[in-house]
């Protein structure tokens, strides 16, 4: 399995940390030495669904194909308006496709789950030569703004990648922990003359230390297996793109494997966690920023809300 082409798309509406130390008691300091984080785009007259075409649009322009060529769509999402139909079948009306689409739900994770499931498509399906990957994600939609623990940390954005056969996939490794305490969201569905349960509403629950506690341990055993299972070492490693959560993960995990701050490229400053769509909004601006050169070996890691985690190892060799 090979990527062949890159795409993302960004609110216009660019929050700053000072823009929110206007109602929140938080400062840009505050934010910046627990976060990293600078600013995030947030959505405010756009739709979702949008920002995820114009990202699908933007790969398949890269890969130089049409959305008549794909062959399966894959979206994840965590939360978006519609409950049904699925987010992937909105996106291919919208770009023009035909092919069978689906949503899945990896959280933060999506993106490795969902490279995991088109390279089994691939191996499985000899009908299969073409797969859109999409990642749409609007976590600012999930907290509450006068909690300054959650609320800073989110930015909304999409991300996509085009994927044909080839052997640029070498290793994968997926982890689920069910720690649903350390980070959720419930919701109260419609009521019905039955229910009688009580039935829990509110915004993203995230206990922090936890959080990071997990991402780091998880991301360290996924990278490890990767590396190992590839016949690579870290130091053959040329860049290790990591969920944009937060800073401190980042720099954790760098520190643990010993590894220069050029090889853990991020743009978590400008635009915060976005959720699963971090990790291939971060690859389309290297890929665009020609940062990444033929035959390069990307880990890529990202952890998230389950508790789930993955790691993957691929060359590149897109031109």
């Amino acid at each position: 399995m090979n990527i062949t082409g890159t795409g993302s798309a960004h609110p216009s509406l660019t929050v700053t940390n000072e823009m929110l130390a206007d109602f929140l008691d938080t400062s840009d300091e505050w934010i910046v030495t627990r976060t990293g984080i600078k600013q995030r785009q947030i959505i405010s007259n756009e739709r979702l669904e949008d920002l995820a075409a114009t990202a699908a649009d933007n790969a398949l322009t890269d890969a130089g194909i049409k959305a008549s060529e794909l062959d399966f769509i894959i979206c994840s999402n965590v939360v978006n308006e519609y409950i049904t139909p699925s987010m992937s079948c909105i996106i291919q009306g919208k770009i023009g496709a035909e092919c069978p689409c689906i949503d899945i739900n990896g959280a933060c994770a999506g993106f490795i789950y969902a490279l995991d499931m088109a390279n089994s498509f691939f191996q499985s399906k000899s009908e299969i030569n073409t797969i859109l990957i999409v990642c749409a994600e609007e976590p600012t939609r999930m907290v509450d703004w006068q909690q300054r623990n959650t609320c800073v940390l989110f930015g909304d954005g999409a991300g996509a990648v085009v994927l044909t056969r080839g052997n640029d996939f070498k290793a994968v490794k997926l982890t689920s922990i069910s720690k649903s305490e350390a980070l959720y969201q419930m919701r109260k569905l419609e009521s019905t003359p039955f229910i009688s349960k009580d039935e829990p509403d509110g915004p993203l629950v995230m206990k922090g230390q936890d959080v990071f506690k997990l991402a780091v341990a998880a991301s360290l055993k996924d990278i490890e297996c990767v590396v190992r299972e590839s016949g690579n070492t870290y130091d053959d490693v040329d860049h290790y793109l990591l969920h944009q959560a937060n800073i401190r993960i980042i720099e954790t995990i760098r520190n643990y494997i010993n590894q220069s701050e050029e090889k853990f490229p991020h743009n978590i400053e400008n635009y915060g966690n976005t959720s699963s769509a971090s990790i291939p909004i971060l690859l389309d601006e290297l890929n665009r920023n020609k940062q990444l050169k033929c035959g390069d070996t990307l880990v890529l890691s990202a952890f998230g809300a389950g508790f789930t985690a993955g790691a993957c190892l691929f060359k590149w060799s897109k031109n």
